[in-house]
């Protein structure tokens, strides 16, 4: 009997650990070895309902490397800090996120550990364009700015999450799920452009003037991939 509780005891240790303990040995990781570590095979991703997304192993491979790499210079580096905010309700990361001299302050849903580790990364690029550091972590970022940087940060995060999910099953967590759902079915730029338009006006209105059922197009899918109205286009009567 107690050797029996003792493995259920280790086993769900290993269950709630997930991707924030795997990630918070990045670190540790890269220092015992050279090489990259072995991942799992990724695992298919299933939301309420039915989509599915599929991640390729050596697409997998390369966001981890650079997550981790991503993930210890937030932890080791002293010339600036990222602090997490628990908050009660959700948010995306652009929302909750407040920069103040060398510190960024983001918002995350209480309960929520996994969805940390990705909106750290957020803030890590916002900070580090500040800084004007971003080529270091972004390949190109220092030629990108305002709409383009964005839209390049938000497919980082978005591959991000997908790694946590389909790799080191994350728990799943309603924006960052909007936001890769987007990003692989092509829609990253009208959920952008759709929730933070006013931002992003000349972009936008470049867009709809190429492509006027632009968003209609994209209202329709985010309505059947997560039943609810997109951001920014609130509820309809």
């Amino acid at each position: 009997m107690k050797a029996r509780t003792l493995n259920s005891l280790v086993e769900g240790l290993k269950s709630h650990a997930r991707f924030v303990v795997l990630v918070a040995a990045a670190g540790v990781l890269a220092g015992c070895s050279r090489g990259q570590p072995e991942l799992p095979d990724p695992r298919p991703i299933v939301i309420r309902s039915g989509a599915r997304l599929f991640a390729e192993p050596e697409e997998m491979k390369a966001v981890d490397a650079w997550f981790r790499a991503q993930q210890n210079n937030i932890e080791t580096d002293p010339s600036f800090w990222i602090i997490t905010v628990p908050r009660e309700t959700p948010s995306y990361p652009w929302e909750s996120l407040l920069l103040v001299a060398d510190t960024a302050k983001i918002g995350v849903q209480r309960g929520f550990r996994d969805a940390e580790q990705v909106y750290q990364i957020y803030a890590h690029y916002r900070l580090m364009e500040k800084m004007n550091r971003i080529e270091e972590f972004l390949p190109g970022g220092e030629q990108l700015e305002g709409f383009a940087l964005e839209r390049a940060i938000l497919a980082r995060v978005a591959d991000a999450w997908l790694l946590g999910r389909s790799v080191y099953q994350a728990t799943a967590f309603g924006p960052l799920e909007e936001i890769t759902y987007a990003n692989e079915n092509g829609f990253l730029d009208a959920m952008i452009l759709t929730a933070r338009g006013e931002e992003f006006e000349e972009e936008r209105e470049a867009w709809l003037k190429e492509d006027p059922e632009a968003i209609e197009r994209y209202r329709e899918w985010f309505l059947d991939t997560f039943a609810k109205e997109p951001p920014g286009l609130g509820e309809r009567g």
